[in-house]
């Protein structure tokens, strides 16, 4: 009796041992990657929706020095650090819209494949 326990210690585990720890994974997988992809999705909104916000900044600072909006989004690269922050949704430093008249200006950030279906948020501007 002895050596039929010693010898089951030696084999390792069963087909079947490796089939449920598999199936118990793929259900997980299955259950967990929605939720996973869906946080991503809002975290990427949220962070073009927060460099959007600062782009706001830094236009209405420079609309106030020079008494008008620029609707140009590259001359504000130096009023945010030297670069323009990158829109996670499209993937590009251009992905904001800027629309100006001579005292208003409406900034926000473009809509892109990488987050889904969602309305960003606008930022109204005025002097």
């Amino acid at each position: 009796m002895k050596s039929l326990q010693h010898s089951r210690k030696n084999k390792g585990f069963t087909l079947v041992e490796l089939l449920v720890v598999v199936l118990i994974l793929t259900c997980l997988t299955i259950v967990a990657l929605p939720a996973y992809l869906s946080e991503v999705n809002t975290s990427r909104q949220g962070a073009a929706n927060a460099n959007a916000r600062a782009l706001a900044t830094a236009v209405q600072a420079k609309g106030l020095i020079a008494n008008g909006y620029d609707s140009t989004l590259a001359d504000y690269a130096v009023d945010m650090g030297g670069a323009l922050p990158m829109n996670p949704c499209t993937g590009t430093t251009t992905g904001y819209t800027i629309i100006t008249t001579a005292t208003t200006a409406r900034i926000s950030p473009t809509t892109g494949t990488n987050c889904g279906t969602w309305t960003p948020v606008t930022y109204q501007l005025v002097l």
